[in-house]
C-alpha cells in the first residue's frame, strides 16, 4: 500500500468498510427523525445525518452497493476518483471526483438513494481521501451490496462493468 495512505489510515484511524476501503464515522446527528416520519423503506428511527473518512487506495474499490438515502461524496485529497452510477432503469453514469474543473472533475456530487453506485481510483495508482455524507443518517439496515450474479441478469448489458466493480461469490 502506498505510504502516504497508511499514514492517512493510522493518523484517521480508518477501518476495512465491507463495501471495500477504509471508513471511520466522524459525525452521526444526536436527534433522529422518528421512524413514522419516514418513508416506509426505513425500518426504524434515523439520525438526522451522518458523515465518514473513506479512503481507497490503489486497485481497491468499492463494489457496487446501494442505500435508502442519498449520498454525496466530496472529495478532499489525492487521485482523481471515479464514481460510477447506474440508474434503476439501466442507465450508467461515470462522475469523476477531484479538483480540475478542466479534466471534468468536480469536487463533491450526489448518488440518488436506490441508484447503485460502485467507485475506483482513476488511475488505479495512489490513493483517495473522501468524505461521505448521508441524510437521513446511514444505518446498515439501509445498505445493500450487490449480488453479481443478480446484477448481471437485471442489468445484462452492463456485465463487463459489473463483474469488474463487484467481488465474486
Amino acid at each position: 500500500m502506498n505510504r502516504a495512505a497508511a499514514q492517512w489510515i493510522k493518523h484517521l484511524r480508518l477501518q476495512p468498510h465491507p463495501e471495500g476501503g477504509w471508513y471511520r464515522e466522524t459525525y452521526r446527528a444526536a436527534e433522529a427523525v422518528p421512524q413514522a416520519a419516514l418513508p416506509r423503506r426505513y425500518r426504524g428511527p434515523r439520525a438526522f445525518s451522518t458523515a465518514v473518512y473513506f479512503l481507497l487506495a490503489g486497485r481497491e474499490f468499492s463494489t457496487f452497493h446501494r442505500l435508502h438515502s442519498d449520498e454525496m461524496w466530496h472529495f478532499y485529497h489525492g487521485q482523481p476518483f471515479l464514481v460510477v452510477d447506474l440508474a434503476p432503469d439501466g442507465k450508467v453514469t461515470e462522475h469523476r471526483l477531484g479538483l480540475h474543473p478542466g479534466r471534468g472533475e468536480l469536487p463533491q456530487l450526489v448518488i440518488p438513494r436506490g441508484h447503485w453506485f460502485a467507485a475506483r481510483i482513476a488511475s488505479r495508482r495512489g490513493f483517495t481521501l473522501l468524505g461521505c455524507t448521508v441524510a437521513p443518517g446511514f444505518d446498515f439496515a439501509d445498505f445493500e451490496m450487490a449480488d453479481r450474479r443478480k446484477l448481471c441478469e437485471q442489468f445484462p448489458r452492463h456485465k463487463k462493468l459489473i463483474k469488474e466493480l463487484t467481488r465474486a461469490e
